[in-house]
């Protein structure tokens, strides 16, 4: 499913495209500009995104097998709630 099919699927139950699609909007801009800023934001039974801290490393080029510094990054990150992992492996 896709940010369009989303958007549909919600506006089925909202009756109206423009509101869904305002929704999903304001719900991604907040989780994305709060997880950006460092807070962590968990939404129960759903599960929580956050920002993970990668330290420097040092990685091998595959093709040429010259080693390369990676420097240290900020990456978003996920964990699935329990009520979603029981969704998903078919528990109820």
């Amino acid at each position: 499913m896709n940010k369009r099919e989303l958007v549909d699927a919600i506006s089925d139950r909202l009756g109206s495209k423009k509101a869904a699609a305002e929704a999903v909007d304001a719900i991604l801009e907040t989780i994305q500009t709060a997880v950006a800023k460092g807070d962590k934001v968990a939404i129960t039974g759903f599960g929580s995104f956050e920002k993970a801290d990668r330290p420097a490393r040092t990685a091998r080029n595959p093709a040429t097998g010259k080693t390369i510094q990676v420097p240290a990054t900020s990456v978003p990150k996920f964990k699935a709630g329990a009520d979603f992992k029981n969704l998903v492996a078919g528990k109820k």
